[in-house]
């Protein structure tokens, strides 16, 4: 069966995009591609893969662990002490329940979404 679409990008809703989308562009290198008061896109430069950010006033952040995250991002990195050092400068917190022992490290952005970090790839 033909697939019916591509997916664009993963939009994460944040009270401030730029700032949001300033934090992940340090995270992956990716450039700017769009940013408004209301709407931020950064991607590769190709454009073959995006992450837009849109301006929620009365953004309900999720708990950590708890069940109303709806998603979180994964990102591989080759270092994971150095990773979780370096995205804490950005402004990342890391929580205190970390179930990923020497896997992955679980880390909260600015805006309050859990994200992960791991070596593996």
């Amino acid at each position: 069966m033909s697939p019916i679409g591509q997916l664009a990008a993963v939009t994460l809703d944040a009270p401030d995009p730029k700032a949001l989308a300033e934090f992940y562009s340090a995270v992956t290198g990716w450039e700017s591609l769009f940013a408004s008061e209301d709407f931020a896109y950064i991607g590769t430069p190709d454009g073959s893969s995006r992450i837009g950010f849109q301006r929620t006033e009365s953004l309900k952040k999720p708990s950590w662990p708890g069940d109303d995250k709806q998603m979180h991002l994964d990102f591989s990195v080759s270092d994971l002490e150095e990773a979780v050092e370096r995205l804490t400068a950005l402004g990342a917190t890391k929580p205190e329940h970390q179930p990923g022992g020497e896997k992955w490290v679980v880390l909260i952005d600015p805006a309050g979404h859990p994200f992960c970090v791991t070596t593996m790839a």
